[in-house]
C-alpha cells in the first residue's frame, strides 16, 4: 500500500516500530499501537486495525478483538475533545449518580456514547472509576471530579474550552 494510501503516517508505523525490541512479540504490540492510533487520530478506524495487523504480521481479527475488549477505544469516529466517563458503581448510585448522569445528559444535549456536535464532549460510562470515596464520581480527561452535584456540572461546563481554544484538556 502505498504512503498516499494509508491511514497510517510514516511517523506514527515509526513510533509503533520502535515498541518491537520491548515486548517479546508482535501480538504483545497490538495495545501499544492501538494506543497510538488513538492518540493520533482520536479514534482507531477500521482501516488503521488492518494496517495495524499489516505492520505486526497478525490477522485483522487479532487487532479488532483487542480493540473491541477495551472501552476506551472509539471506532466510528473521534472521540470529542474531553472524554467524560461517569461511574454508574454502586457507590455513586447511591449517592445520585443516575441522576447526575441525567442532568448531564441534558446539559450537553447527547446520550451516553455520543459526542457534543461542537466535539468538544464525548460522554461515557464508566462501570467503576475506583472513587467510591467520593461518590458521585467521573473522569473528565486525566482528571477527577469528585462529590458530583448539579452546580459542580454546571461550572465543568462552562469551563469546557471551545473548539477553537482546544489547545489544553480543561477537563
Amino acid at each position: 500500500m502505498s504512503a498516499a494510501q494509508r491511514l497510517l503516517t510514516d511517523e506514527l508505523i515509526e513510533r509503533i516500530r520502535g515498541y518491537f525490541p520491548r515486548y517479546p512479540d508482535r501480538r504483545a504490540v497490538v495495545l501499544p499501537a492501538l494506543h497510538a492510533v488513538n492518540e493520533q487520530l482520536g479514534y482507531v478506524p477500521r482501516e488503521a486495525v488492518v494496517e495495524i495487523a499489516e505492520l505486526l504480521g497478525l490477522a485483522p481479527a487479532e487487532v479488532q478483538d483487542t480493540l473491541s475488549f477495551y472501552g476506551f477505544f472509539k471506532q466510528d469516529a473521534p472521540a470529542g475533545q474531553v472524554r467524560v466517563w461517569v461511574c454508574r458503581s454502586l457507590s455513586c448510585a447511591a449517592r445520585g449518580g443516575e441522576e447526575l448522569l441525567e442532568y448531564l445528559c441534558r446539559k450537553l444535549g447527547i446520550r451516553p456514547g455520543q459526542t457534543t456536535p461542537d466535539g468538544r464532549v464525548t460522554l461515557e460510562y464508566a462501570e467503576c472509576l475506583g472513587a467510591c470515596d467520593f461518590a458521585p464520581a467521573a473522569l473528565a480527561g486525566d482528571v477527577l471530579l469528585k462529590n458530583l452535584t448539579r452546580e459542580k456540572i454546571d461550572q465543568w461546563v462552562e469551563a469546557i474550552p471551545s473548539r477553537k481554544n482546544q489547545g489544553t484538556n480543561h477537563a
